[in-house]
């Protein structure tokens, strides 16, 4: 009797251990057959892996041993295509992509060109349709989330949202009247009329963004940067970007830099987002690592600008946040983060004078899990890591110009154009699939830019009012 019981018990334990070891569990979205760059703290790659997405977070990632597990409401078959996090901006202006190609080597072309235009011609209406255009471009590029500067960035919050990506967007305060506001006081009030319509929104966080320190009275920086702590939201600022820039700071501080000045009145904190940081010694870096600063790193901008090459390889190699950002499309002048990494890894092995400098894998994380701990997001996106919100994107490894791969990371950073990028998820959503936007009419978008770049064109290109 006793034996009988054993061998039923025995039976009934060994029933439940393979009930559970093939338990099927449903997953929303599932990517298969794929190498995957998880960019977690150990780079860990699975050469035929998976990634199973349940709702909006990441439910698993594995090395694919375990596929039968999983049944899914939909599986892309990446055929051994390169998956990885979604591409993070961590610097742009959207909206100026219906300026793109104006006025590109004009001298002093910031205070002489750009603010007389957007003087002239910003408006809801160009902001709503450049910002379209610009998340067009960013979605095909790989780019799932972006940080944005400009005006009227309700407008662009609507664009995100109609398209699926993640954002975080900051209503720029200046110390001139613009479009969205007469007085940096009525910004200031703008922005937090801004901040109480989207501080819940899931994918779309709301900032302040003073556009300089020379372009706002200290007070002004004083007041955001309060405001940013008590609101507990993002600052993005244009930072020691500029000799104008040291100029105006110099004498209004008594001779600090930049960023020693933005530190002596207090307004830097772990809620700041520093762009560019081209003019910055070892003194003024200990100081935005001491203040846990974000830094966004925008090499075709600030090389076509001739402005200088930034430091950003010491900032990296000091353990400073640190992303990469394409800065506005007219400056850089695309919106892909790809067409960055290039750039990136061969400048700073020239100005270094060292071939081994800014090796791939490091361009990479800049522009994943780095331009995520920029944005204080890292905790969120950034890697492709269990519970981490899903944002995904795959790379066609089959193209002409990535054939053959042997390193995943050189191939992306030496190799590799926007256009490969094949499929693209947000917040759990397939977004492109086969490189067809599924949330927004591309064409529609498309046809609007081309109908307002004719208004552009009569008003500024053919009456010649703004220097060429």
């Amino acid at each position: 009797m006793f034996k009988k019981t054993l061998l039923a018990v025995s039976l009934a334990a060994t029933s439940l251990i393979s009930a559970s070891a093939y338990a099927i569990e449903n997953v929303d979205l599932l990517i298969k057959n794929a190498t995957v760059l998880t960019m977690d703290q150990d780079k860990t790659v699975f050469d035929n892996g998976l990634v199973a997405i349940k709702g909006n977070k990441i439910y698993a990632v594995t090395d694919g041993t375990n596929i039968s597990e999983y049944k899914a409401a939909k599986i892309i078959d990446a055929d051994g295509d390169i998956v990885m996090p979604g591409l993070i901006n961590s610097h742009t202006h959207a909206s100026m992509t219906v300026f793109r190609s104006m006025a590109d080597d004009v001298p002093d072309r910031l205070h002489r060109y750009i603010f007389p235009l957007e003087k002239k011609l910003v408006s809801r209406d160009m902001v709503r349709i450049g910002a379209q255009l610009g998340n067009v471009e960013m979605l095909k590029g790989g780019v799932t989330t972006y940080a944005d500067m400009y005006y009227f960035e309700d407008e662009v919050a609507k664009t995100v949202d109609q398209i699926g990506m993640r954002a975080i967007l900051g209503e720029t305060i200046i110390q001139f009247p613009v479009a969205s506001a007469k007085t940096p006081e009525d910004g200031i009030k703008y922005t937090l009329n801004f901040i109480e319509q989207y501080k819940d929104h899931p994918r779309i966080t709301p900032a302040f963004a003073p556009h300089g320190p020379y372009t706002n009275s200290t007070e002004t920086l004083q007041t955001i940067a309060k405001l940013s702590l008590k609101h507990d939201v993002p600052v993005m600022m244009h930072l020691a970007e500029s000799d104008r820039e040291r100029e105006v700071i110099a004498k209004r501080s008594g001779g600090l830099s930049p960023i020693q000045y933005m530190e002596s009145i207090g307004a830097l904190n772990a809620n700041f987002l520093a762009a560019h940081v081209i003019d910055a010694n070892d003194e003024d870096i200990a100081i935005l690592k001491k203040h846990d600063v974000g830094v966004a790193h925008n090499m075709s901008a600030n090389i076509k600008s001739a402005k200088g090459v930034a430091p950003a390889l010491k900032m990296f190699n000091d353990g400073l946040r640190i992303g990469l950002g394409t800065d506005g499309p007219m400056s850089g002048n695309t919106l892909s983060t790809i067409d960055e990494f290039n750039q990136v890894a061969k400048v700073h092995k020239l100005v270094n004078k060292d071939r081994a400098a800014m090796p791939p894998i490091n361009v990479i994380e800049m522009a994943t899990i780095g331009a995520a701990r920029a944005l204080h997001m890292e905790d969120k996106i950034g890697s492709l890591e269990v519970g981490k919100l899903a944002d995904i994107i795959v790379i066609d490894t089959k193209a002409p110009n990535m054939i053959p791969v042997y390193n995943p990371y050189s191939a992306l950073v030496y190799s590799a154009y926007a256009t490969n990028v094949k499929h693209s998820v947000v917040d759990g959503k397939l977004l492109m699939e086969d490189r067809n936007i599924l949330t927004v009419n591309e064409k529609t978008v498309r046809d609007e830019a081309l109908k307002f770049a004719d208004v552009v064109r009569k008003a500024v290109v053919e009456s010649g009012e703004i220097v060429q």
